[in-house]
């Protein structure tokens, strides 16, 4: 008999929570009136089944047990007169607190013996009777497994093989199989997230226990295409659509078996929505009260209650899987609406391409004669199959719910209900507001406001068109552009006109409208629209790999389990060690087995290394909690052995200073609502942001301003209500606007009509004034054409007057060109003060961005035009136009502060970029690192080219596709601290320093960082790379305690440490086989392994003895260290020949204090804060390095530089403090 294996305190259970036997119980079978089934007796006899076995780790007897009251009766056990197919079903067994547990129950026929028979391993002698013989008897018997996780298909095989035992066993047998069975269970750890499989031989079949994709996706391990062969795709969309509204749902089959697998494939189409009400897939028809719950819920039941429950239920959606009907109870038409159409139309299509039969893919190959070989084969078409039904569904929920990001606030956590709704069409209206009252979609909306990366957000982001990948990062497309227009006219003959009306936070923001148009030949989208026709998106399926777990050995003593274990972590070592360090996913699963199984040894410290390693190769799968209970059960000398261990004295740490509880961050969602109560400043500023019209703070200073002119400063709610329906009335008369398309052709395809004027005389003809971002023109009535007026850039001057006309006095506008003699001249009565504010500040926007390099200021520039429009419509009095000239910022800049920008400065600035675009003030850019493109097979095109990354503060990191300046990849978290320094090793990582004293690791591939090294216990403070020609790349970094470690960039290994003696490391540089440290009162010059050689200290000899090191420079041509100090206007250069000499002190004019200097060719590029024309601003120094001198002088932020980068020694990118927050691009002379 099996012993009960060791458990540690802090072992995880494993696969089986539980299994039990049922059968009929014993008392039922004394007598052979009802045990056989004799001649002449109609239909079999019922027995009331009873528990009569159940095994619990650590494996009590039935009378010491409880679980068995979680068992499902779901009718009675028939004898039979002959034997029977053994059958399955499937449970989900859910707990007050929410939690599922599954079970898989197995029922099968035993014969009853002559003369005894066996039960529970005791024997029973009963008389049969003179001549009385239970030969032709079967009674039925069933093993129940429960579990944790939904292994459906595997526990079904697991049983399946106990069976071929238990059929042919003697009686009291019965027991030890099904013990032996459910401890093999007990000791097969669950496998982690990822890639690996685990393979356990159940004899004689192979049993597969797959893992979940990845923390967030659910557990799949059933058959998904199993409703798309009991329903038509419109009957599966209809299902989805009673899932989403919510509906009382009832499942009904003849076969228990298909009622929960069927009802868990629609909870796996709905992922990464999940349902939130009852799920109770299998009702006994005891428990047929249950469906009488008003409130949602998905239940299902035996066909044979169908017309029970259909009378006398209310409210029901009746689905029939064994016709594909779906019904009403009591013939009542419940309210489910019809999924969006263009989405239904297309998943429709998907679905009709999916090939469903796995017998068509085995039609030319030979029948396998090995049993797993062709059970692996259908596993594998099985997996490519559920793979691409989770990719249609996936692109089902996106092509619904794309939009909802478009309305949603995310400082505020605020979604605007409203204005969405207003954006469907309006035979979808009925859906999306049944959907959006649903606590599935509460839920959803929480993740998108936490900005979760999720399966839907991942889907999201991959099927964007180009357009909308740039512009939707930043914002929202808040109009529609000429290709826009130009689509939805060729679209009109097919498709019904929606009306659009949508806010407009952060125009600013806007993408930048005005780059060259990017080579589309060098990029071709893989991805198809959500309105695409076109089949399943082609996702190739990831990569899987097996693990095969050793044998069990029996008699299972303690000795023969621990046996098991010892062959577990040595299959386990081997595998690793046979694995290349690049695969460290997949070393992160052995990682994670291997911790797991060292667990269930006892050897703890062993565990807590294999999890901390989990740092250094996926961290997702760190099993945080697991760690914990594991660091509490220490004894008092694994305690100590541990403390003295570097590996896991942090991380004992770290689990021991977590807070035990930590407050829960306010995750709810609030609707929009227009405000009920005076407003001061602050309030103002907040509701603005959440009503998604603006984000940006000193825009809405400056509205707040124009709104409370000549009043209290304070905003009454009346005044708000009329400013927002003004705004939003602007938005419905552009959407509307319809361009004829010899005027679309005329114009730029990311061009948007903002505004139109009323129909007026001019001098070029009667028309209507329109607007865009780049510029003006008539749109000319009659025969609709197009007269340009001008572009912004090529205005000269603007000005309202007055014409006379009889003894008229009419408003008039006057715009001059640089180009034209001839005057355009408009009659816009009542417009023309208005149109004067917004074209003079639209014409400031473009001075400002064509002398800054910066197309933000005309973003900015057009917020502030609307925003006027919106104020003059919202006051309507005399004073209203003075109201909007406090809009007028940029034009009042132009004339107050006619700031010329340096010539220097124009000539080598080429581009500015705004990484804190979307946020509501502007953050500090900590560290910038260009990295070269790289065509790698395996990549996108896209993926491969340049990119610039941006770390701003509280660890966020942006990246830019350096070809174009436009973001590649929105902002993604890696810590919560500041980020010090970046580096990229062997072209697919990205190192990254923080604050925090960990370096997170980014994969530029998947733009995801999984990996973390934890070896230092300050901040860092550099990174520096060598790069060898054959073996891995070696990176160093440097914390401030002075810690040096080297690493190998491929394994992630230490394999090098030492100590700075002063400590206080700021810097590193690799030069000439030695490393330079920077401290605050020393450069030192050490060899590999830490031994000094030189150092350059601050001393007598040097005058500014008050003063630290800030950073420095080699110039290994010229023999030449640069360096800075902290606080000085000054460079000093020292001879490499000999650091003893004083250094040449080279005085930067009009400098307060330098903050960064980098190493361009022959220059010296330094980053400080200046006084430019009676200012601080930020300023950078190009210094010739062979003269030595100051070549140019640049003004390059509004606020202090505070990083500068190189990019391939042709541009030097500089980032600004939080004042500004920009990124400026400069060309290298």
């Amino acid at each position: 008999m099996a012993e009960a294996a060791p458990h540690h305190p802090a072992l995880p259970s494993g696969l089986l929570e539980l299994c039990a036997l049922l059968g009929a119980p014993r008392d039922s079978l004394r007598g052979p009136e009802q045990v056989a089934q004799r001649k002449g007796v109609k239909g079999p006899s019922s027995l009331d089944p009873e528990v009569l076995s159940v095994f619990v780790p650590p494996f009590v007897t039935k009378e010491d047990s409880q679980p068995a009251a979680n068992c499902m009766t779901l009718g009675g056990l028939c004898v039979a007169s002959e034997p029977r197919e053994d059958c399955v079903h499937f449970l989900v067994l859910t707990d007050v607190c929410g939690n599922r547990t599954y079970g898989v129950v197995a029922q099968y026929y035993r014969p009853l013996h002559d003369e005894y028979f066996f039960y529970n391993g005791k024997t029973h002698w009963e008389a049969l009777g003179p001549g009385g013989s239970a030969a032709g008897c079967f009674v039925p018997f069933a093993v129940c497994v429960v579990s944790r996780f939904p292994y459906y298909n595997a526990l079904k095989d697991c049983l399946s093989c106990l069976l071929t035992h238990l059929k042919f066993c003697k009686d009291f047998e019965v027991d030890n199989h099904i013990k032996d069975f459910a401890v093999k269970l007990s000791l097969i750890p669950s496998p982690p997230p990822g890639p690996l499989h685990l393979i356990f031989n159940m004899k004689p079949l192979q049993i597969v226990f797959p893992s979940r994709a990845d923390p967030e996706s659910p557990l799949i391990d059933l058959d998904l295409h199993l409703p798309l062969l009991c329903f038509r795709p419109e009957k599966v969309l209809q299902i989805l659509t009673c899932l989403l509204t919510e509906q009382r749902i009832v499942f009904f089959s003849s076969s228990w078996a298909l009622l929960t697998l069927v009802a868990e494939c629609f909870m796996a189409y709905l992922h990464p929505l999940q349902w939130q009400h009852t799920f109770v897939p299998i009702l006994s028809g005891q428990m047929l009260d249950f469906l009488m719950a008003p409130t949602s819920f998905l239940m299902g039941c035996h066909l044979d209650h169908f017309e029970e429950v259909s009378k006398e239920a209310d409210g029901l959606i009746l689905i029939n899987i064994d016709n594909g009907n779906i019904t009403y109870s009591n013939d009542e038409e419940v309210d489910v609406p019809d999924i969006p159409l263009l989405a239904a139309q297309t998943f429709i299509q998907r679905v009709q391409s999916l090939q469903l039969h796995h017998e068509l893919d085995l039609a030319h190959l030979c029948t396998s004669t090995d049993v797993n070989e062709g059970r692996a084969s259908r596993r594998a078409w099985q997996q490519r199959l559920n793979g691409q039904i989770q990719q249609l569904t996936l692109q089902l929920l996106v092509s619904i719910f794309r939009e909802v990001k478009n309305h949603l606030n995310y400082e505020h956590r605020v979604f605007n209900s409203e204005e969405f709704l207003k954006t469907r069409a309006l035979g979808d209206q009925q859906f999306y507001k049944q959907v959006l009252d649903t606590y599935m979609f509460h839920a959803f909306l929480k993740a998108r406001l936490s900005r979760r990366m999720d399966a839907f957000a991942q889907m999201d982001l991959h099927t964007q068109s180009e357009e909308d990948r740039i512009n939707g990062m930043l914002l929202s497309p808040r109009r529609p552009t000429i290709e826009k227009m130009a689509s939805r006219k060729s679209l009109a003959p097919h498709a019904a006109h929606r009306r659009m009306v949508v806010s407009m936070p952060n125009l600013h923001d806007i993408a930048v409208p005005e780059l060259p148009p990017r080579n589309s030949s060098l990029r071709k989208i893989q991805t198809a629209e959500c309105g695409s026709s076109r089949a399943v998106l082609d996702v190739p399926p990831k990569s899987t790999y097996t693990f095969k777990i050793p044998e069990i050995h029996f008699p299972l003593v303690a000795q023969c389990v621990q046996a098991f274990y010892a062959d577990c972590v040595a299959q386990l070592s081997k595998a690793m060690g046979s694995l290349a360090p690049e695969n460290s996913v997949l070393l992160a699963r052995y990682f994670y087995l291997r911790g797991l199984v060292q667990l269930m040894q006892g050897q703890l410290l062993g565990a807590l290394l294999d999890f901390q390693s989990l740092y250094k190769t996926d961290v997702r799968v760190f099993p945080a909690d697991l760690v914990q209970t594991t660091v509490e059960s220490l004894s008092t000398p694994e305690r100590t052995q541990a403390e003295c261990m570097p590996e896991l004295r942090r991380l004992i740490s770290e689990v021991m200073d977590r807070p035990v509880d930590a407050p829960k961050a306010d995750d709810r969602v609030k609707n929009f609502e227009l405000p009920r109560k005076h407003m001061q400043l602050d309030d103002f500023v907040k509701r603005v942001q959440e009503s998604g019209i603006v984000k940006d703070s000193g825009v809405i200073h400056r509205l707040f301003e124009a709104l409370t002119v000549g009043h209290q400063k304070q905003i009454d709610p009346e005044t708000f209500k009329d400013f927002y329906n003004c705004w939003k009335e602007a938005e419905a008369e552009a959407q509307e606007v319809s361009l004829p398309l010899s005027v679309m052709e005329q114009l730029d395809k990311n061009e948007c009509v903002y505004k139109l004027s009323r129909s007026v005389k001019t001098n070029r003809g009667v028309g209507k004034i329109a607007m865009t971002q780049k510029r003006l023109f008539l749109l000319t009535e009659g025969r609709p054409g197009y007269v340009e007026i001008s572009t912004f850039r090529n205005i000269e001057d603007v000005r309202s007057t007055m014409a006379t006309f009889l003894l008229l006095r009419i408003p008039m506008l006057k715009i001059k060109m640089a180009s034209k003699k001839e005057v355009f001249e408009a009659n816009l009565k009542t417009e023309c003060d208005l149109w004067h504010l917004m074209v003079k500040e639209m014409w400031a926007g473009r001075k400002l961005a064509d002398d800054h390099k910066d197309p933000q200021y005309v973003q900015q520039a057009l917020t502030h035009v609307l925003l006027m429009d919106a104020v003059v419509g919202t006051l309507q009095s005399p004073g209203a136009i003075y109201a909007a000239s406090k809009l007028s910022y940029f034009d009042r800049m132009k004339n107050e502060m006619p700031m010329a920008v340096p010539k220097t400065t124009s000539e080598t600035l080429k581009h500015k970029i705004n990484p804190s675009a979307g946020e509501t003030a502007p953050r500090a850019v900590d560290a910038l690192l260009y990295t070269p493109g790289h065509l790698d097979p395996a990549e996108k095109v896209e993926d491969a080219h340049p990119k610039l990354w941006c770390a701003l503060d509280e660890g966020k990191v942006i990246v830019f596709d350096a070809s174009s300046w436009t973001i590649h990849q929105h902002c993604f978290r890696v810590g919560t601290s500041r980020l010090n320094c970046m580096v990229m090793a062997e072209q697919s990582q990205v190192w990254v320093g923080s604050e925090d004293s960990v370096i997170y690791i980014i994969n530029v591939h998947s733009m995801s960082c999984n990996k973390q090294l934890t070896d230092h216990r300050s901040s860092i403070t550099g990174l520096a790379v060598q790069d060898g020609v054959q073996a891995p790349s070696t990176v160093y970094s440097c914390s401030a305690d002075g810690t040096v470690l080297a690493w190998n960039a491929s394994s992630l290994r230490v394999t090098g440490r030492f100590q700075v003696p002063s400590g206080g490391l700021l810097a590193i540089r690799l030069h000439d086989g030695r490393l330079w440290c920077c401290t605050g009162d020393s450069i030192l010059v050490v060899n590999m392994n830490g031994s000094p050689c030189q150092e350059l200290k601050i001393d007598g000899s040097f005058k500014e003895t008050g003063t630290s090191f800030l950073g420095f420079q080699l110039m290994p041509e010229q023999e030449q260290l640069w360096v800075a100090c902290a606080g000085y206007p000054d460079v000093y250069v020292w001879s490499l020949q000999d650091l003893a000499q004083p250094p040449q002190r080279i005085h930067l004019q009009d400098c307060s204090e330098i903050n960064c200097m980098i190493r361009v060719k022959k220059q010296i590029w330094v980053g400080t804060t200046g006084l430019s024309q009676g200012r601080l601003k930020g300023k950078i120094y190009v210094m010739d390095a062979e003269r030595r001198t100051v070549e140019k002088e640049l003004v390059a932020h509004a606020d202090t530089v505070k990083t500068l980068c190189s990019a391939e020694d042709r541009y030097v990118l500089s980032g600004a403090g939080r004042e500004e927050g920009k990124i400026a691009i400069w060309k290298v002379e």
